[in-house]
């Protein structure tokens, strides 16, 4: 699939709602930090460095469409900054990559199952997306990914500290997990802040939609790891997995208190955000992620049985701004992205309704 149809597909494989837990669990993401031994960290290389592991890499994709299927390399010096963006809207590539885009790639499999990032703060940043919570499943996936580029590819390791890495807390396993989750009843009911700082003393960290730096948006929080030092892969899988799991027992046990005390509101607040979403003319971002929230919190609680879980997966992509532009093939201003989001909206919701 060339990249020009992964951007205009809105669709994510990744964020298909029938992955497991998939009624709070979005999706899972492991990612490998690997650095090639004998250059230095990106930070530190120059122009030539830079080529060099551009070069190395692209000849290790034989390697790796062997084990992995069909996967492409893009600079993204090549790309226009809309696309670049819309791979960031995506989670294919991180905003870091972008900001280093003269020197950097991307290597992406059409299902985006797959994408490694060329060049950001590390070498090589192999990713895997999956829908709902299936961490071991990905990480056997992403280390199939990086057997395949290691027998083209020498890594800097060290038999004492592990896998190298630009940041320090990366090293050793140099592997993040994450899980992506819609927790909008302990929101509501409160309990989120503590259970967050809870999570933290306990070496998880919680992050908004985008990941490190930025902001929830639509209830939606990334939960990972922070330790890769010091335990191996599958302790680190072990441990997430069981943070998920409580996390998961927390956000449907709020779902069920807030459904007995205060249902009449949970209704109100589900119809209506359907009410506003299948005829608003105009809406944000913002906005449309908090209704789109309460939708599908409506969805999950039974309130709005008419429509289908998947509306909700793939709009909270879809309606970024930059895939939205993308999608028209035109840059638009503020206010035209808001009508074209209204659109797209009432679109899928249209579509997403169960017959009979």
């Amino acid at each position: 699939m060339l990249l020009a149809e992964i951007l205009r597909n809105g669709r994510s494989a990744w964020l298909a709602a029938d992955g497991p837990a998939a009624d709070v669990v979005l999706s899972t993401r492991v990612r490998l930090a690997r650095n090639l031994a004998d250059v230095p960290f990106p930070s530190r290389m120059d122009e030539q460095a830079a080529e060099r592991v551009l070069g190395e890499v692209a000849k290790a994709l034989e390697e790796l469409r062997a084990e992995a299927g069909a996967v492409e390399m893009y600079r993204l010096r090549d790309l226009a900054p809309l696309e670049r963006q819309a791979l960031v809207e995506k989670h294919l590539v991180s905003p870091e990559l972008v900001r280093a885009a003269e020197r950097a790639a991307v290597v992406l499999r059409g299902d985006e199952a797959i994408s490694v990032m060329v060049n950001e703060e590390d070498h090589l940043r192999i990713q895997v997306l999956l829908p709902g919570l299936q961490l071991e499943k990905a990480w056997e996936l992403a280390t199939q990914v990086d057997d395949a580029l290691e027998r083209r590819l020498e890594y800097a390791f060290s038999q004492h500290y592990g896998y190298l890495t630009a940041c320090p807390t990366n090293t050793g396993t140099g592997m993040r997990a994450s899980v992506m989750m819609h927790l909008p009843a302990l929101v509501m009911a409160n309990q989120a802040g503590q259970l967050f700082n809870a999570l933290s003393k306990v070496g998880v960290a919680v992050r908004g939609l985008y990941g490190e730096g930025t902001e929830a948006s639509g209830n939606i929080f990334q939960i990972s790891n922070q330790v890769t030092l010091g335990q191996s892969e599958r302790e680190i899988l072990v441990n997430l997995q069981g943070v998920c799991r409580q996390v998961i027992d927390r956000e449907r046990a709020a779902r069920q208190r807030l459904q007995q005390s205060r249902r009449h509101q949970l209704e109100d607040r589900a119809w209506r955000a359907w009410g506003v979403l299948s005829n608003a003319r105009m809406i944000s971002t913002r906005e449309a992620m908090s209704l789109l929230s309460d939708l599908r919190l409506g969805v999950d609680l039974g309130i709005l049985p008419h429509v289908e879980p998947r509306v909700f997966n793939e709009l909270v992509v879809r309606i970024s701004p930059a895939l939205l532009q993308v999608a028209e093939g035109r840059g638009l201003p503020p206010h035209l992205r808001d009508v074209r989001r209204a659109a797209l909206i009432r679109e899928h919701l249209r579509a997403g309704g169960r017959q009979g």
